[in-house]
């Protein structure tokens, strides 16, 4: 176990709280091995009727993952950063699974590694302070811990659009997607999370009790646009398409697509592509470790974490630097199944 992890368990339920506050909670292996261990204790309890995830301090639910260990990895032999991803893969399929009612508070910085975490969950509460995102693409990585599963479901093309640009939704937007089930108050929380563990059954109905109505999604005003210029799963039609349009929305998206790692933006779209048609979320989390294991030890994720985490010049130089310089051939090698030793397994 680790002190970055505390769990208790409190009335009727078991508390999951992320206590890593210097990083943002930001997950690293112990604490998701901490948090498979006591899912996998309170599974049987019948003393447990429901399991709350959130934060203890800080103003991030949680930030990620532990990427600069990851890049430091990637640069060897890659073990550790296969490592991490088999456990972290592991706690979020068994979320996935759980049959108790999961419930995710994503009061504050929401992104990569929190995102896998909560979408799992039954229920899941934005708040004013919820910044949500999966900005992957910015570092050379992609939308992982599920995101080809999640990310694929969301309306229309938004789960393209969040993929791609890593745009961060506040909790409004949240709601209007279906990302949260429910949007509370963050002074509501504390009463929310004391009344649910007194009586777990009727968590919805507290929720929903609780609820307000949220400020008006900023995200609907684009959905249009989104949709249309984000439609094709080819990452030269989208930007043919943005450069085609001429509005100053299209160009900001334009600019924005322009600064990620042409690589990673189609293993991000390749990836929402086959994750929508997917019936097994197994089958989800063995193709990201498959991904994730040839990703961490190539060029652009080495040099998005140099220019983004460690010389901060947020200039990196991706390679190939071009959409059309990202062949199929390439993708097809990083989506390349792993040896049936090496291949990702449930816990």
């Amino acid at each position: 176990m680790t002190d970055e992890i505390v769990t208790e368990i409190d009335g009727r339920v078991g508390r999951i709280r992320l206590n890593r506050a210097k990083a943002l909670h930001a997950l690293n292996r112990p604490m998701c091995a901490a948090i498979l261990e006591a899912l996998e204790t309170w599974r049987g309890d019948p003393a447990v009727e429901a399991v709350l995830f959130d934060h203890a301090e800080g103003r991030g639910f949680c930030a990620g993952g532990d990427i600069r260990m990851l890049a430091e990895s990637g640069a060897k032999d890659g073990v550790e950063a296969r490592a991490f991803f088999l456990t972290e893969y592991r706690m979020n399929h068994r979320l996935f699974t759980y049959v108790k009612p999961t419930v995710a508070f994503m009061d504050g910085i929401t992104m990569g590694g929190g995102v896998g975490i909560a979408m799992p969950c039954r229920f899941r509460v934005a708040t004013e302070n919820t910044r949500f995102a999966m900005p992957e693409t910015g570092i050379g990585l992609f939308p992982d811990v599920g995101g080809g599963w999640h990310l694929s479901r969301l309306p229309g093309r938004t789960g393209q659009f969040l993929a791609l640009t890593g745009a961060r939704l506040d909790g409004a937007e949240c709601l209007a997607l279906g990302i949260a089930t429910h949007y509370l108050p963050a002074a509501a929380l504390d009463d929310a999370k004391a009344r649910i563990a007194a009586d777990p059954a009727q968590a919805g109905a507290i929720l929903d009790a609780l609820s307000v109505p949220s400020p008006v999604a900023r995200i609907t005003a684009n959905r249009a646009d989104i949709d249309r210029l984000f439609a094709s799963d080819r990452l030269e039609a989208i930007f043919a398409a943005l450069e085609a349009d001429g509005g100053e929305w299209a160009a900001r998206e334009l600019a924005t697509l322009r600064a990620k790692s042409p690589q990673t933006c189609k293993v991000a779209l390749r990836l929402l592509k086959e994750g929508a048609g997917m019936h097994d979320f197994a089958d989800e989390m063995r193709q990201e470790y498959a991904v994730g294991a040839h990703v961490v030890q190539r060029h652009d994720f080495l040099e998005g974490v140099r220019a983004v985490i460690v010389d901060k010049d947020h200039a990196p130089r991706w390679n190939p630097a071009t959409p059309e310089g990202v062949t199929d051939h390439l993708i097809d090698t990083i989506f390349a199944p792993l040896p049936d030793d090496e291949a990702w397994t449930p816990a």
